[in-house]
């Protein structure tokens, strides 16, 4: 016997008394790789052309988006019904196509959605050239467009699918936002990188955040044999029109940050703060102070031809 058969048998074994092996004589987890392509797929039903190796005509439009619906539908179905058997729901087969046919149903309205966004990326970064640069090039396209998305299916109920969606994304450009995220229209994330979103955060229209930023926990409510409690208000809820700069950390359920306030760089915070509010550090001490009227937050700028791009 070599080595090797050595190792084998006690991988053998382990599967068998450490657990961490796929179901073997039931049913498969959802793949990898087909939510990594379900994923890719998305961004080409939301916009069409823009990641193809060749320009699209306006003729080849709806056979073109034909074909990929149909593939999408008929992937989406297929691992939503593994993630249903996963979590041992009732007629997978047939849920899983109501669910499919559901969340599909959604694509317009999360369009039009997602268009806020590429506007909001625009208007709130003056290096921007073009809403194409931005489709193509901003790793935050990407990740809010996957998120939203995934939240779709995680209203609906669908297991383990949603998170796949958006590890996809986090993988890709760094930044994890949890399905379960609610987020309003016109949603930036200037650079992007090591942005963390908590499962029950409330985000309002018009937020824009920094490279770093945690919308996360304070701590875990425990039950009585010390496990986490699921599904209780942990991560806080940012109000309509705010800014929060680079690495600002905001945690716990019941914080919220008013509208129109300023949240700056590298502030720890784990309290609330009233609308129109600044909020920094001066030494060792946070300082909570009202915004004036006059304090300009962004740069913004519009195109001279924005189409159907509104802010």
């Amino acid at each position: 016997m070599t080595p090797l058969d050595d190792i084998l048998r006690a991988l053998l074994t382990s599967y068998e008394t450490d657990g961490g092996i796929n179901h073997l004589d039931g049913t498969n987890l959802p793949s990898q790789d087909s939510i990594k392509q379900l994923a890719v797929d998305c961004m080409h039903l939301l916009f069409p052309g823009y990641f193809d190796e060749r320009g699209l005509t306006k003729k080849e439009v709806p056979g073109h988006v034909g074909r990929l619906l149909r593939r999408f539908e008929t992937r989406l179905a297929s691992e939503t019904e593994k993630s249903l058997r996963f979590a041992c729901l009732a007629n997978p087969e047939r849920r899983a196509r109501e669910l499919t046919d559901t969340a599909l149903a959604r694509f317009p309205e999360l369009r039009k959605l997602i268009q806020t966004d590429v506007a909001a990326a625009f208007s709130g970064d003056p290096a921007a050239r073009s809403v194409e640069e931005i489709i193509v090039a901003y790793p935050c396209v990407l990740v809010i467009s996957l998120q939203r998305f995934a939240h779709v299916l995680y209203q609906l109920g669908v297991p383990l699918v949603p998170r796949m969606l958006t590890e996809f994304a986090h993988e890709r450009t760094g930044c994890d936002i949890h399905p379960g995220a609610e987020i309003g229209s016109h949603f930036f994330i200037d650079h992007c990188t090591g942005v963390v979103i908590g499962e029950t955060a409330h985000l309002g229209h018009h937020v824009k955040l920094y490279q770093g930023v945690t919308l996360g926990a304070k701590s875990f409510e425990l039950d009585p044999e010390g496990n986490p409690i699921k599904g209780v208000k942990r991560h806080p809820d940012i109000e309509d029109h705010v800014t929060i700069y680079a690495h600002a950390t905001i945690l716990g359920g019941d914080t919220r940050v008013g509208a129109h306030s300023v949240v700056g760089s590298s502030v720890w915070l784990l309290q609330s703060v009233p609308p129109h509010s600044v909020v920094y550090f001066k030494g060792e001490n946070l300082v909570i102070r009202t915004r004036q009227k006059d304090e300009s937050v962004v740069e913004t700028s519009k195109p001279k031809d924005f189409g159907d791009w509104e802010i």
